[in-house]
């Protein structure tokens, strides 16, 4: 299902359709999933945000996943850099940017501040990952122009 936000960005709750089962982007998203299932699995919930970070950056290593961690971004505001900048939590393949929670409720909440790092990043692909509650919840947000 994509719901639209504005012209440029679509919300993903299944698979993008856009990128195909095939798709070397959608393989990589299966990957990071898996990874996030795994981390999930064996902690549980009710740990801190870096705690799941630093599992999961374990876990990406385990299975051979190029990424990097808090990578940071200036934002450009009418052409003048910000003195304040955005660190992701992951940036995975160069590709996709992996936003982790441990929040009950925090999956729609932080949409579109996903979609803000998105253009900041200029990557095409977010994933906004919840380790907060029962089981695993988890949003792609992509690109769509």
């Amino acid at each position: 299902m994509i719901n639209m936000l504005e012209d440029n960005w679509a919300v993903v709750n299944e698979s993008p359709v856009e990128y195909g089962e095939r798709s070397p982007v959608n393989q990589i998203m299966y990957q990071i999933i898996g990874a996030c299932f795994e981390v999930h699995d064996t902690l549980g919930k009710g740990f801190s945000e870096i705690v799941y970070k630093d599992a999961l950056q374990l876990e990406l290593k385990a299975r051979n996943i190029n990424f990097e961690r808090e990578k940071k971004f200036e934002i450009n505001y009418k052409g003048i850099v910000l003195p304040h900048y955005y660190y992701s939590d992951f940036i995975i393949e160069s590709k996709v940017i992996l936003e982790v929670k441990a929040q009950n409720d925090v999956i729609e909440n932080h949409t579109k501040q996903t979609i803000n790092y998105l253009a900041v990043s200029n990557c095409e692909i977010g994933l906004l990952v919840n380790f907060g509650e029962e089981s695993l919840k988890y949003k792609r947000i992509i690109l769509t122009k």
